[in-house]
C-alpha cells in the first residue's frame, strides 16, 4: 500500500498525465519527462513519504526513492498509460536556444584550451607594458602563437567533440575539420585564384575560428557515414568507407557547408552597411547586441576591408566600436558570474575568461564557457552591447587603428591627442562593465550544481546517506583527468579519481562481489551491493607485465567486505620496470547514478576515508 500511496502522491504532484510524457527508472531514481517542470513544486514533492530527494538532469525530472525504486515504478505507471521511451521535451524551446544548447554542449570541453590561450594573450599584452618581454623578441613572437592556436584550430577540435555529441567517428571528423585549414588551402585563399574540385567551385573562404561551418558539416556527417555504411559490402567496409565519407564530407564542406557562412556574413555586411546610411545609431546598437553571435559564426570576417584598415585617415566607425561595447560586455557578465556562482570550479573559469575579455579582447572563453551556457548572462550582455552601441552611434565613436578592443587597447580611440573620441570610448568601456555587471547579477544565473554541494542538496533534502566508495588504497588523491592515459582522463569510462599509492595493498572499497579479474591481476572489477560497478585500475599499461609483480587474495564471484585485501602489488618492482603506478578508480555504470562526486580538496587518503560519493 506504501507504493501505491507515494505513487499517488507523486502522479499529483508532477501535474498527471497532462503533464506527463515518459515514465521509467533506473537503480534509484524515477526518472520522468514533463512538459513543464517549473509547475512542479520541488519541496512539495520532497515532503512526499518515501522520496529521498530530487534532481533535475538532461530535461529529465528524477525523483529519488533508493533501491525500492522499482515497486514505486509499477504502481505508478498503473495511474496512467505512460511511454517509457524518451521523448523530445515540448518545453518552449526556439530554435536560437536549441542551438544554443548544442553548441555550448559542444563547445564546452573546449574552454581550458580557449581559456589558457586567451591568458597567453593577456601575458602578451602586460609583459611588454611592464618592460619584461620586448614584442620584437622571438619568445613574443613564439607566444603569439601559443595564444592564437586554440582560436585558429577551433574547428578541428570541435569536430572531435561535435562527433561525440552526433555519433560520427571522431578521427574522420576531425580530417574534415582539417581539411578546411590546410595550409594549402589557406594558401589558395590568399591567392584570391579561382579553385574547384571536380568542377565544383570552392569559395575562398578563411576558417580558422569558426564555429558554426563545422558543427553543421559534423552534423551532416552522421548521414553520409549511414548511407556508405548501408551500402558497402561488409568485406570491403573497413577500406572504402573511410575513404569515400572523407571524399564526400570534403566536398560538401568546401562547397555547400563552409561557404554558407560566407555567404550570410555578405549578406549581413550589405544589410548592416545599408542600414548605417540610414541610420548610423541603429546600425551601431545592433552590431554591438548581435556582436557575440556574429563572432560565434565567423562571420564578422565579412567586414574586414573596413576594420582592418582603420587609420586616422580611415577611422572605424562600425566593426571595431561595436567589438568595444561587446567584448567588455562579456567580461563584465563574466566576472558577475564568478562572483555569484556558488560552484568552485565555475568561479575560476569565469573569472579567468572574464580577465581574457577585458584586459585582451578574448572573449571565446567568456562566450562559449560562460554566457553561452548559462543564457541569462549572454542576454544581459547583448543588452548592455546594444545600449552602448546606441550611444557610440549618437556619439559618433570612431577607431583610428586596428585592435581587438579591450580595456588595455583604448588608445586605439586617440586621434593624435586626448579629445572627445577617447572619452565617449572610455564612457562605454565603464558603462558597459556597470550595466552588464548589474543586469547578469539582477538576472542570476541557472547554475548546475556538479561538485559536493549536490551531494550535500541531496542530503540536506531527505535523502538517505549517498554512496560511499572507500580509498582502495592509501596515496596522494589527483583529479582523473590528470592520469597519463586518455581512456580514464577523458572520462569515456566513466567518473572517478585516482590515487598514487604509498602501500602495497589494494582492499576493497565498498561491500559487494568480484565481477572481473584480469588474468594479469592489474586490475579488479567490483559491484556493490547498490549496483554500482567500480574499476580498479592498477598501474598504467602495466598489462604488459603479464602479471609479475602482482598477486590476487580474491576470485570472481567472491563475496567481499570493505577493506578486505583484494591485491598485493610490488610497487617498487612495478617502478623499477618503468610503468607509471598510479590507480584509477572507475565507476563505470556512472550514466545510471544522478552523480559521482569526488570528495573535496583532499590531498591524501587512508583506507578509511570516503574518496567518492555516487547519488
Amino acid at each position: 500500500m506504501k507504493y501505491q500511496k507515494t505513487a499517488k502522491e507523486i502522479y499529483t504532484a508532477v501535474g498527471g498525465s497532462e503533464n506527463i510524457q515518459t515514465a521509467t527508472h533506473c537503480i534509484t531514481r524515477l526518472r520522468l519527462t514533463l512538459k513543464n517542470q517549473n509547475q512542479v513544486n520541488d519541496e512539495e514533492v520532497k515532503a512526499i513519504p518515501g522520496v529521498m530527494g530530487v534532481m533535475k538532469k538532461a530535461g529529465q525530472y528524477h525523483i529519488i526513492l533508493g533501491n525500492d525504486v522499482a515497486n514505486y515504478y509499477r504502481a505508478f505507471t498503473k495511474l496512467g498509460n505512460f511511454s517509457a521511451e524518451p521523448v523530445a521535451s515540448t518545453e518552449k524551446k526556439n530554435v536560437f536556444e536549441i542551438l544554443i544548447d548544442v553548441i555550448s554542449g559542444c563547445m564546452s570541453p573546449l574552454i581550458p584550451a580557449l581559456l589558457g590561450g586567451g591568458m597567453v594573450k593577456v601575458l602578451l599584452i602586460i609583459l611588454p607594458l611592464i618592460g619584461v618581454l620586448s614584442e620584437t623578441s622571438s619568445t613574443y613572437a613564439v607566444l603569439s602563437f601559443f595564444g592564437d592556436a586554440p582560436f585558429y584550430f577551433m574547428p578541428v577540435m570541435l569536430a572531435f567533440t561535435a562527433a561525440q555529441k552526433f555519433g560520427v567517428t571522431p578521427m574522420l571528423a576531425v580530417a574534415v575539420g582539417g581539411i578546411m585549414l590546410h595550409p594549402n588551402f589557406a594558401a589558395m585563399v590568399a591567392a584570391g585564384d579561382p579553385v574547384s574540385i571536380f568542377g565544383l567551385p570552392i569559395t575562398l573562404a578563411s576558417y580558422g575560428s569558426s564555429v558554426i561551418p563545422i558543427l553543421i558539416m559534423v552534423w551532416l556527417m552522421k548521414y553520409v557515414e549511414a548511407f556508405f555504411n548501408r551500402i558497402i559490402p561488409a568485406v570491403m567496409k573497413n577500406l572504402l568507407q573511410p575513404l569515400a565519407v572523407l571524399l564526400l564530407s570534403g566536398v560538401i564542406a568546401l562547397v555547400v557547408v563552409g561557404p554558407l557562412g560566407t555567404f550570410a556574413g555578405q549578406g549581413l555586411s550589405a544589410a548592416v552597411i545599408w542600414i548605417q546610411a540610414k541610420a548610423g545609431w541603429l546600425a551601431l546598437g545592433l552590431m554591438s547586441a548581435l556582436m557575440p553571435l556574429i563572432v560565434m559564426t565567423g562571420m564578422h570576417w565579412a567586414f574586414a576591408p573596413i576594420f582592418l584598415i582603420a587609420s586616422a585617415a580611415t577611422p572605424d566607425v562600425l566593426i571595431l566600436p561595436a567589438m568595444l561595447a561587446a567584448n567588455i560586455a562579456q567580461g563584465a557578465a563574466a566576472l558577475a558570474v564568478s562572483m555569484k556562482a556558488k560552484d568552485k570550479n565555475l568561479k575560476q573559469v569565469a573569472f579567468g575568461a572574464g580577465i581574457s575579455a577585458l584586459l585582451a579582447g578574448v572573449t571565446e572563453p567568456a562566450l562559449y564557457g560562460v554566457t553561452l551556457k548559462y543564457k541569462k548572462p549572454l542576454y544581459a550582455a547583448m543588452i548592455s552591447g546594444g545600449l552602448c552601441g546606441i550611444f557610440m552611434g549618437i556619439t559618433g565613436v570612431e577607431s583610428y587603428a586596428f585592435a581587438v578592443p579591450s580595456l588595455v587597447s583604448l588608445p586605439q580611440f586617440i586621434n593624435g591627442s586626448i579629445d572627445g573620441n577617447f572619452i565617449n570610448a572610455c564612457i562605454v568601456a565603464a558603462a558597459s562593465i556597470v550595466i552588464t555587471f548589474a543586469l547578469t547579477w539582477f538576472f542570476g544565473i541557472e547554475e548546475e550544481v556538479t561538485t559536493a554541494d549536490a551531494v550535500l542538496e541531496v542530503v540536506e533534502s531527505g535523502s538517505s546517506d549517498p554512496k560511499k566508495v572507500l580509498a582502495p588504497v592509501k596515496g596522494k588523491v589527483i583529479p582523473l583527468e590528470k592520469v597519463n592515459d586518455s581512456a580514464f582522463s577523458s572520462k569515456v569510462m566513466g567518473q572517478g579519481i585516482a590515487i598514487i599509492p604509498e602501500e602495497n595493498t589494494i582492499v576493497a572499497p565498498f561491500d559487494g562481489t568480484v565481477s572481473a579479474l584480469f588474468p594479469t591481476k592489474h586490475a579488479i572489477g567490483l559491484t556493490s551491493e547498490a549496483g554500482m560497478e567500480l574499476l580498479i585500475h592498477v598501474g598504467i599499461d602495466t598489462v604488459e607485465l603479464n602479471g609479475k609483480y602482482f598477486d590476487s587474495l580474491v576470485a570472481v564471484g567472491d563475496t567481499v567486505k570493505a577493506g578486505q585485501p583484494l591485491l598485493t602489488v610490488d610497487f617498487a618492482g612495478v617502478k623499477a620496470a618503468g610503468y607509471d603506478t598510479v590507480i584509477p578508480i572507475v565507476v563505470t555504470n556512472s550514466d545510471t547514478f544522478i552523480d559521482v562526486v569526488p570528495k573535496d580538496e583532499m590531498k591524501t587518503a587512508d583506507y578509511e576515508d570516503a574518496v567518492l560519493y555516487v547519488i
